[in-house]
């Protein structure tokens, strides 16, 4: 048991110095955002602050703000002026027009999915203010299959301690139980993998908290429906019936990949947060950018992702889904800089 006990104790410890290696190493690999980060417009901070699914929101009520689209009961979205100001907005005419229905919830998961929206979060990641899914995901498993594995191994030494004690003579003396050799290992690899995991899960940087803080604090009195979406959340837009429509659709697409995925847990909280900081950037699901440009598919499922292996960027080739694509109205290398969508998270 002595022998069991040192080399399991061996085993969590080095597991442990490793996995904080690579924490260390891969965030010495990533992008410097410089002594100053900052977001260049409405959209990235958008991104920042809710993902995907806030720059959508922002977008939306932007153009249902000066009446270029109309959105009514139950969930039926309608253009009245097919004008848009930027990528975004001209992302979502474009899916619109591809969109018999109208339905909100179609249109708006068409929306997040979109190569505009999605070379958002791969141009921030570019410059250090996010982390790429792909560029977490292993540590993060890792992480979770050490903590797992410890908290597991705590009732097995209770077991093998069971075992260690009726198998002893009564003429010799009684060892240390074997839970008790093993508690020091389990603690440290447990409670470091399941931090590890958690510091891992929020793709946001330091830099990219400070540089939405900044814009925050900057457009503090800009009361605007899409700059109080932005900033804060749907919670804070002052019309009511608007901001039931989105937040039902919300609650739609959140209840829809539950459904896909077999997952249940807080994803709402990240599309309807009302005074979400970038901490509610770990709840988001939909920034599908993998580990560089030109390496990246967008994935996902509902009504216009990019379909399975397809590529946006160099290739030429499109992403395609409902009425999204990587050419025409808005292009895989637009303002955030030649990034493009990335496979699912």
């Amino acid at each position: 048991m002595d022998t069991l006990a040192l080399v399991l104790t061996l085993a969590v410890a080095l597991s442990t110095v490793l996995l904080l290696a690579e924490v260390v190493v891969s965030r010495s690999r990533r992008p410097s955002a410089g002594s100053s980060p900052a977001v260049h417009d409405l959209y990235e901070a958008a991104f920042l602050n809710g993902g995907p699914a806030r720059v959508t929101d922002t977008a939306l009520v932007a153009l249902y703000a000066d009446g270029r689209v109309l959105i009514g009961g139950p969930g039926i979205i309608s253009v009245q002026r097919a004008h848009a100001q930027d990528p975004v907005e001209r992302a979502v005419l474009e899916v619109l027009s591809a969109a018999p229905s109208g339905s909100l919830h179609a249109v708006r998961e068409a929306v997040m999915h979109h190569p505009a929206v999605q070379e958002i979060g791969d141009g921030l990641a570019q410059r250090g203010l996010l982390v790429r899914p792909a560029e977490s995901r292993p540590v993060r498993r890792w992480a979770l299959i050490q903590g797992v594995s410890c908290f597991v191994a705590f009732p097995l030494s209770i077991i093998l301690t069971v075992v260690q004690y009726m198998s002893l003579d009564d003429s010799f003396d009684m060892p240390v139980p074997f839970v008790l050799k093993m508690l020091p290992a389990i603690l440290l690899g447990g409670i470091g993998g399941f931090v590890v995991a958690a510091s891992t899960a929020n793709r946001i940087t330091r830099a990219g908290r400070r540089a939405a803080q900044a814009f925050r604090a900057a457009n503090a009195y800009v009361l605007t429906p899409p700059y109080l979406v932005a900033n804060r959340g749907l919670r804070a837009l002052p019309d009511p019936v608007l901001q039931a429509q989105l937040i039902a659709a919300a609650r739609l697409h959140t209840r829809t990949r539950r459904s896909r995925s077999g997952f249940s847990g807080r994803r709402s909280a990240a599309y309807v947060g009302g005074a979400a900081g970038a901490s509610a950037f770990a709840a988001t699901t939909v920034w599908c950018a993998d580990a560089g440009p030109g390496h990246t598919s967008c994935g996902g499922g509902g009504g216009g992702g990019c379909g399975g292996g397809s590529g946006c960027g160099g290739s030429g080739s499109s992403c395609g889904g409902s009425g999204s694509s990587c050419g025409g109205g808005s292009s895989c290398g637009g303002s955030s800089g030649g990034s493009s969508c990335g496979s699912s998270s």
